[in-house]
């Protein structure tokens, strides 16, 4: 009976094929708890290790992923400055999946339709592993930030707002 198996999303596959050591972390969402204080809550995990992947647009690259603490926020004119472009603005949501393959909620920085230039967090690299979207909503992912940097041709740059002046 392996009807029951469970649906591999491109982002798990991708980390299969790579032979990547990486943890699923299951959880009930909604529409009204999209946001990673939630999830953290429901797979017992510190907001501080779950990182939520953003897609900005810029002038000169295009498409950029942007891979942060899901409790800071993004800073487009450090990701303009890593990403050499001279302005980057948020990718419409409704551009999305069209995009990327994947939905708001559900978005990882691994596996989308094209490999855009990926940033991660500098505060990725002080975690062992990192929680990202598995590509569907409900579901995460827990793996070293160095392998979502390899799978993705990633780089850690400073892409947040400080929180001190925030």
């Amino acid at each position: 009976m392996a009807k029951k198996k469970k649906q591999k999303t491109n982002a798990i596959r991708l980390v299969e094929q790579q032979k990547i050591a990486y943890q699923e972390h299951e959880y009930q969402w909604s529409e009204e708890n999209l946001g990673a204080a939630h999830v953290g809550e429901q797979v017992g995990m510190d907001a501080s290790k779950i990182f939520k992947t953003l897609v900005a647009v810029g002038n000169k690259t295009g498409p950029i992923v942007a891979v942060i603490p899901s409790d800071h926020e993004l800073d487009l004119k450090k990701i303009a400055k890593a990403s050499q472009n001279k302005k980057v603005e948020m990718l419409p949501m409704r551009q999305l999946e069209e995009m990327t393959g994947y939905i708001r909620g559900g978005c990882s920085p691994i596996g989308m339709k094209k490999l855009f230039p990926t940033f991660l967090d500098e505060s990725a690299k002080e975690q062992q592993t990192i929680a990202v979207s598995a590509g569907k909503r409900g579901l995460q992912m827990e793996l070293d930030p160095l392998a979502i940097a390899k799978l993705t041709r990633g780089q850690f740059a400073p892409i947040t707002q400080d929180q001190e002046n925030a």
